[in-house]
């Protein structure tokens, strides 16, 4: 970072560095600071409140601008897990001061790239040095956005319902292209990410990073009668009510960063990296993450797949597939039991298979019973449990269940996290929190779940009838695009069961299914196919499937609509995937840009048929390097290059 430059106090501009954003920042009428932002020459960002509510300090009322300063950034950095394995991230650093009416100084730190802008509080030591703690009860930060803007939100559900008692587990359904201001269904405002349409100016994605064990994790609330989105803390009852609300911070301390990704389309909003290029890892590891692809019997064949003769079989369909790995979910303590589960660990890497292991998170806010359960709450519980496991050789485990975003939770997410670096292996969070630079802060972090993901096939047919199609049609814009996604899917059973001849009805097609492959971007794939699929699924989609990769070396945005269509290509290595999905009830023709290709070039191109089947063809790329496609209503395609 260059050295920082003085600006005056007033009302201040923060331009980034091509100069298409623009960051407003002023003194507001109510006494705190308020920003708005400029992209393009559009007002995307009506004027929007700053300030942080502490115990000790009033930093959200009262409030002058001192003065500013300002520095450029350049930062590069390489990242296996991410959406792109290198990155590149120049903005403008400007941290504006603000004073309170007992002359104590709030920083108000914000860095304006071109196309994303992130502000966090910068908190100092009070009461002349003295004061070394603080309490953060709340903030006012705040987002408004300019009349006919409407919105793709997620609703934080109410705290301690659902499936004994888990909730909320950022597993709710979206509410799609809403005017602002709709409220949520439960009353308590929205998940992030949040992504907003500003009519024909552009497009807005508001999301968090930075969040580690000290805070509390965000949302936004339900907006207010002039439209504002404000900064939400957890709610009392999460976790069973185990926990504060609020954020205890040693001082100089700074919180986590809000994000604004700005696009005059989508492209910036499904390829933006502010997620991680605010933030640097918080350690070093020795064994490198175990990324991969993996099969799990539970998905499709249920809690009684937790025995032996199951897990074994997929295992055997794991080597086949040539995957890395398999995901034993819960109840492997009982059977095949621990000494089970090490013969099993041993049959697995005979055949060249890691095992991945399942534990419940908790001990006492939820009614869990799967097990093992009071393992991973607990240190010393969890540390033996760990040690057990690198002796064996397993390679990661999934944390399940957790319902909540305070701060002791955060420090549950971060033990599990730091300890498992310990021991050489890799952790998946299911039932759980979006994910906030994870990827980046925590180097063995592979992966959450934070939607409502393929386990909702099996037990809701209302959830392939209406859901599956235009939720994956949003995750590339909206919660895949801040953070990564352990979706659990690619079914190709026609019926979500062990038979394949009952249960509930897949609605998309098979290509859809492959599309989805890419189109979610995770580490660590737990594909639900099934041992049948060898044999009764196309043979083309299953050569697909045994090829496909979990990690990418650059994302594009190709075309689409939130929750209507979408098309991404990603790269890996020097082949090009580009995966669409339809979730609309017409046929969606379209001229796909293939990357890397020229005319003449052959391409494969797998794809759901008119008549409802699959196909695998070959096509001739245009002279325009373009193919020609014709998505089915709930059908998909890729392409390979």
């Amino acid at each position: 970072m260059a050295a920082l430059a003085a600006l005056p106090a007033s009302a201040l501009d923060f331009t980034s560095p091509s100069g298409v954003t623009v960051l407003h920042v002023a003194d507001g009428e109510h006494g705190a600071p308020v920003y708005s932002i400029d992209h393009a020459g559009r007002r995307l960002v009506e004027a929007s409140p700053l300030g942080v509510n502490t115990l000790q300090a009033e930093f959200a009322k009262g409030l002058r601008i001192a003065d500013a300063d300002t520095a450029r950034v350049h930062k590069e950095y390489s990242q296996s897990r991410i959406k792109h394995d290198t990155a590149v991230y120049d903005a403008l650093r400007a941290v504006v001061k603000a004073v309170n009416e007992a002359g104590d100084t709030l920083g108000i730190e914000f860095s304006v790239a071109d196309n994303d802008v992130a502000f966090r509080y910068l908190l100092p030591r009070l009461n002349g040095g003295e004061t070394g703690a603080i309490t953060v009860t709340g903030e006012a930060s705040g987002f408004a956005f300019p009349a006919g803007t409407t919105a793709f939100l997620t609703q934080q559900s109410d705290a301690m319902v659902g499936w004994k008692r888990t909730k909320p587990s950022y597993e709710e359904e979206y509410m799609r292209d809403v005017p602002v201001g709709t409220p949520s269904y439960a009353g308590h405002g929205f998940t992030f990410p949040a992504l907003f349409r500003v009519g024909d100016a552009g497009w807005v994605l508001l999301g968090e990073t930075g969040v580690d064990s000290r805070y509390v994790g965000s949302h936004l609330s339900e907006a207010s009668h002039e439209g504002v989105y404000s900064i939400a803390f957890p709610m009392a009852e999460e976790n069973n009510g185990n926990g504060d609300t609020s954020a205890a911070m040693a001082l100089p301390a700074a919180t986590p960063w809000r994000t604004i990704t700005l696009g005059s389309d989508l492209a910036p909003i499904v390829e933006t990296t502010v997620t991680w290029d605010l933030v640097d890892p918080l350690y070093d590891i020795d064994v490198p993450a175990h990324n991969g692809r993996g099969t799990w019997s539970w998905i499709i064949w249920q809690d009684a797949s937790s025995n032996m003769q199951d897990q074994k079989t997929y295992v055997d369909f794991a080597r086949d597939m040539g995957y890395e790995h398999v995901l034993v979910d819960a109840g492997w303590d009982v059977n095949p039991g621990y000494d089970g589960t090490a013969e099993l660990v041993r049959y697995a890497a005979d055949r060249g298979v890691g095992i991945f292991l399942w534990f419940s998170s908790s001990g006492w806010w939820n009614d869990i019973v799967q097990s093992p359960v009071n393992v991973m709450s607990n240190s010393i519980a969890r540390k033996k449990a760990m040690k057990w496991m690198k002796e064996l050789g397993v390679k990661g485990i999934k944390v399940d269940f957790f319902g909540g975003d305070k701060q002791e939770t955060m420090r549950l997410y971060e033990d599990i996290l730091s300890d498992a670096a310990q021991y050489g292996l890799s952790v998946i969070f299911h039932g759980c929190t979006m994910p906030r630079g994870w990827e980046r802060m925590y180097p063995n972090y592979v992966g959450s779940e934070a939607t409502l993901a393929s386990e909702n096939m099996v037990f809701s047919q209302h959830f392939a009838d209406n859901v599956e199609a235009p939720h994956a049609a949003l995750h590339p814009f909206v919660r895949n695009s801040l953070g990564c996604m352990e979706y659990g899917g690619t079914i190709l059973n026609k019926r979500v069961s062990r038979s394949n001849a009952s249960g509930v009805t897949r609605r998309s097609g098979d290509a859809f299914q492959l599309a989805t492959a890419v189109l979610y971007q995770n580490p660590v794939q737990n594909f639900a196919l099934a041992p049948n699929n060898l044999t009764d699924a196309p043979a083309a989609a299953i050569e697909f499937m045994k090829e496909v990769p979990t990690t990418w070396n650059e994302t594009r945005f190709v075309d689409g609509y939130p929750g209507s269509y979408a098309v991404i290509s990603r790269r890996h290595g020097d082949k090009w995937y580009t995966a669409g999905v339809n979730a609309t009830a017409e046929v969606k023709e379209l001229l796909v840009p293939v990357p890397g290709a020229a005319k003449g070039d052959i391409v494969t191109v797998l794809i759901d048929t008119p008549e409802g089947s699959f196909a695998s063809e070959t096509r001739k790329v245009s002279r325009d390097g373009k193919v020609k496609v014709a998505m089915q209503p709930r059908g998909g395609f890729v392409i390979v290059k």
